[in-house]
């Protein structure tokens, strides 16, 4: 069963990132809305598209979130392997996610200072062929 909703989710979230979804959204909109008229724009003209949209967003919250924290998740596990695999990086940062925000802050300006530390140098050296190993 899980591996159905995964496959489901990953084939609606595609499916609704669509172009083609959002020109159907709007043309159902755009026929609601001309058919206003022609139920004298009623009360239940208005339940319509507002129970039908209401139902769709409440679901769609919860199958993005699913197919979101799916990927987020797979993201990660490629990170993690990436870092392990590297012998020059800090395996510490494979459980980077578990760190709290002062943590975290404190990684992001140590990158941001090495960041800005190598572009320095090599704005200060002339440019090369990158050596090959």
């Amino acid at each position: 069963m899980s591996e159905r909703f995964s496959r489901f989710s990953t084939w609606a979230a595609t499916v609704v990132g669509s172009y083609w979804a959002f020109i159907v959204a709007l043309a159902l909109v755009v026929v609601w809305a001309f058919s206003g008229p022609a139920f004298g724009f009623s009360d239940t003209w208005q339940l319509a598209i507002n129970t039908g949209t209401t139902i769709v967003t409440f679901l769609m919250v919860f199958l993005l979130q699913y197919d979101q924290n799916r990927n987020a998740k797979a993201i990660q596990v490629k990170l993690d392997e990436l870092i392990r695999a590297d012998k020059g990086a800090r395996t510490t940062l494979v459980d980077a996610e578990d760190l709290s925000d002062e943590q975290l802050e404190k990684l992001h300006e140590e990158f941001q200072r090495v960041r800005k530390e190598r572009r320095s140098d090599t704005r200060r050296k002339p440019t090369s062929a990158p050596a090959r190993n």
